[in-house]
């Protein structure tokens, strides 16, 4: 091609080096999908609890939100995904006594008072539904620390080599539904030193009661927790668990007839003859303190707190 009388020779050197400059931009593009891809995938990941385990890290990621509740003494801890409702804690939540220390936990299924002094509960409680009752999710054993609560407390190492057992207070057999939920009931906030002739015994067959009742009635409310029955208690481990005297347990149900009632069981060797007790909630709340399901409407609060008549059930 002749142009302004010379002959024009395409410039190859600018062809090769925008080839360049190409070839430049599609990598660095694709290099920064792929990272964009990985961290996606790495975020996706974290989220998701295997089925079989569940690490200490993924879960103590997962508490992300901490609240003050409006009594400045409760620090409530809440799960993005937590399930139990607040119309559940209203209704099962009791007052905080005098001179007792208490931490609130909310997790998926339950709601626990967790008492700094004795390293346990001072009660736990849930909201137990025939869909509950049952689950596809294994047992896990996979008892844990508390990493919500302040150092000193339970740990592992605690309860190594004592007479007593890791006592749930909500049941990992309630919790078959969801593995989550499952995993919690592990955690040491919602366990006390307890008789392991009593765990596997009178008090497991109390909690197979519970869930046969929620089947047959649709749900019910139960709040338990230990009883402190002497002025010096046993302790174990470094960290000074409390070892509770005894154990109380309250169940409402309010479908069909209302009706409720409570227990009190000693932690010893669990004879039923000698170490069960039935009793009516109000009983429970005269030697607990515990104002227990505190949103009732009086005259069904008295009608199904007073009296205690194990027929109904």
């Amino acid at each position: 091609m002749i142009y302004n009388n010379k002959e024009y020779v395409p410039n190859r050197h600018k062809k090769k080096k925008a080839h360049h400059s190409s070839v430049f931009i599609i990598g660095m593009a694709f290099l920064a999908f792929f990272a964009v891809g990985f961290i996606v995938s790495i975020s996706i990941r974290a989220c998701v609890y295997d089925k079989n385990h569940i690490s200490k890290e993924s879960y103590t990621n997962d508490v992300s939100l901490r609240l003050k509740s409006s009594d400045s003494e409760k620090t409530i801890d809440v799960r993005p995904d937590y399930i139990i409702s607040d119309s559940v804690v209203r209704t099962c939540e009791s007052e905080t006594l005098k001179g007792i220390s208490e931490q609130i936990i909310r997790k998926t299924f339950y709601i626990a008072s967790y008492n700094k002094d004795t390293k346990i509960p001072n009660w736990v409680a849930w909201h137990l539904k025939t869909e509950h009752t049952n689950g596809p999710y294994k047992r896990l054993s996979n008892f844990h620390e508390e990493e919500s609560v302040a150092s000193p407390r339970a740990t592992l190492e605690d309860y190594r080599g004592s007479r007593w057992s890791r006592g749930h207070m909500c049941p990992a057999a309630d919790n078959k539904w969801n593995e989550v939920a499952m995993y919690e009931t592990f955690s040491l906030v919602n366990v006390c030193p307890q008789n392991p002739n009593l765990n596997s015994g009178l008090w497991n067959n109390l909690e197979s009661d519970c869930r046969r009742w929620a089947k047959q009635y649709g749900d019910i409310y139960i709040v338990c927790g230990p009883l402190f029955l002497k002025q010096e208690h046993e302790t174990i481990g470094v960290n000074n668990i409390f070892v509770p005297e005894a154990f109380f347990k309250v169940v409402l149900c309010l479908n069909d007839v209302p009706k409720g009632f409570g227990v009190v069981i000693r932690n010893t060797e669990g004879n039923k003859k000698r170490d069960l007790y039935y009793n009516s909630i109000d009983q429970v709340e005269h030697i607990t303190g515990y104002d227990f399901f505190p949103i009732l409407p009086d005259n069904l609060e008295n009608s199904v707190e007073s009296v205690v008549d194990m027929n109904l059930w």
